[in-house]
């Protein structure tokens, strides 16, 4: 009996060590690759080429405030508590991705998707993901040195460089599907945006409204949840659905 107990032990300690040994792989990679993403150009350079080169891009004063509420609500409820990374997602995302045998859930918030649209690609594999944890730690620090308004920067930027099928940030999307400005966007539409950059293949208005109304719905549960809207304010946005 001691010695199957003595077995059981050594693979525990071998496996604690394989994962170890894997883990500090992966880290240094990604770190490697956040070094080298942020060598090619530095922050304030990439703001302000984000800036200068977005077309009709959306200040963070002009960006209606449901469309903010919204997008934490469903992506990263988080997002204002959090310093880049969301430990809690990141394990439970790891956990899915185990159960199924893919790597289908990231964990990712905000900051990282920010991270990935500006820095990385939409490739999906561990080195790139925990570069996006460097990198969302060095965004978080230093887009301001007031965590208020570093959040604010990080909402902006990311609205901005979030696909919405065809077109890239809310200034070109809400022209696209409403035609007018973003700031002019009433709750119905921005319940319905905000769901888009998730899959916007999958999600876009124009691509598949049945599955953009069921992706809305779960902005508009995911609002209720966090205390944005109450649930009458849900079932007079779902009034406004098309019948599909």
């Amino acid at each position: 009996m001691k010695s199957f107990f003595k077995i059981v032990r050594n693979i525990v300690i071998i496996l604690i060590v394989l994962v170890m040994l894997v883990s500090a792989v992966f880290i240094f990679r990604g770190h490697r690759m956040y070094s080298s993403a942020l060598s090619k150009m530095d922050l304030d350079s990439k703001v302000k080429y984000i800036e200068d080169n977005t077309k009709y891009y959306v200040r963070y004063e002009d960006i209606p405030k449901d469309f903010i509420n919204a997008v934490v609500a469903i992506e990263d409820h988080r997002f204002f508590e959090h310093s880049g990374f969301d430990f809690i997602a990141i394990v439970r995302a790891i956990c899915a991705d185990f159960s199924s045998g893919s790597f289908a859930q990231g964990g990712s918030t905000i900051t990282q998707q920010l991270a990935k649209n500006i820095y990385f690609t939409q490739e999906r594999n561990a080195t790139r993901k925990v570069a996006e944890i460097f990198m969302a730690s060095y965004l978080e620090k230093n887009l301001s040195e007031d965590k208020t308004k570093a959040k604010e920067k990080i909402l902006e930027l990311y609205i901005n460089t979030a696909c919405f099928n065809n077109c890239y940030g809310l200034g070109q999307a809400s022209r696209k599907y409403f035609n007018k400005e973003p700031k002019e966007l009433t709750l119905y539409e921005c319940t319905l945006l905000a769901g888009v950059p998730n899959a916007p293949a999958i999600y876009a208005p124009d691509v598949n409204m049945k599955k953009c109304v069921q992706r809305q719905n779960q902005v508009i549960n995911a609002m209720v949840r966090y205390d944005y809207i109450d649930e009458d304010t849900a079932n007079e946005i779902r009034k406004e659905q098309p019948k599909i």
